[in-house]
């Protein structure tokens, strides 16, 4: 368990492997352990040094006060990035990030795209609006107290949402929300609801990597198509018995997809 000292607190952080190093982002109530399959297998091929990370408010990291709400918002993300990068010596590095971790990746390529060798998104939002409905409800504040002071109420939900995931997708969900506060629970999704990046995307030159799973109810999967229609370098793999979590659903296949976008630069071709 390894972490740093931040003004929001102390962000914890894993890592394993050696060589090229590569950041992960988990997406919203989860943590770094959503990676640890992945991280396992890129450590063994003995080329990369992986990181994955707890946001603020997650996992292990500062849950911070009330005064530090900001500190739960995208562009607050982006910043832990870069002082975790900077802590570390890291110039630049592969990012990769799932749901929320995904948008927060694009973001940094965005704004950082000295910082950013390759991005890849995980059934990762775009655009805000494309999330479950109740995510999107969640990130009102007078929505979330309700559901919060009513426990059952949120597992009821979950349990609803989760229904047809596995019971390890299940169970680190249910996890990690226990870790949650009810400030970052909120304000990070409610961030990520009012967030559009997806005019922006023309300018992004960097490879691009998307997953998608095809039957993901959490994250609309038509994302895929702003990939392939506004990025001029990418790569686009549809998992077709994917829900949110690709990298649990079908990981042989994500594997793959993961180890060839490593190795190879993008051609610019979209593959279905």
């Amino acid at each position: 368990m390894s972490s740093i000292v931040t003004e929001q607190g102390i962000l914890h952080y894993e890592s394993i492997g050696r060589g090229q190093p590569i950041i992960l982002l988990h997406g919203w109530i989860n943590s770094w352990d959503v990676w640890r399959d992945l991280m396992i297998s890129l450590a063994n091929t003995k080329r990369y040094r992986v990181y994955a990370l707890d946001f603020w408010g997650f996992g292990d990291s500062a849950k911070g006060s009330q005064a530090q709400t900001a500190a739960f918002q995208i562009d607050s993300y982006v910043e832990m990035v870069h002082q975790f990068m900077d802590s570390l010596g890291i110039q630049s590095a592969p990012i990769f990030g799932h749901s929320m971790g995904g948008t927060v990746a694009l973001q940094i390529s965005l704004a950082h795209p000295d910082r950013v060798e390759k991005v890849a998104l995980v059934g990762s939002p775009i655009i805000g609006r494309s999330l479950h409905p109740f995510l999107q409800l969640a990130g009102y504040g007078s929505i979330a107290k309700l559901v919060w002071r009513y426990p059952i109420v949120l597992h009821s939900i979950m349990r609803i949402l989760l229904a047809k995931d596995s019971k390890e997708v299940r169970n680190m969900i249910f996890r990690d929300v226990q870790r949650t506060t009810i400030e970052s629970f909120f304000r990070s999704i409610g961030d990520l609801r009012d967030t559009d990046l997806s005019k922006q995307l023309p300018t992004l030159n960097i490879p691009t990597l998307g997953i998608y799973g095809a039957k993901d109810n959490i994250v609309s999967p038509t994302n895929a198509d702003l990939l392939k229609n506004g990025v001029k370098s990418v790569e686009v793999q549809m998992m077709p018995q994917s829900r949110h979590f690709p990298m649990t659903d079908e990981p042989e296949r994500f594997l793959k997809t993961v180890n060839s976008f490593l190795i190879n630069h993008s051609n610019g071709q979209a593959v279905q």
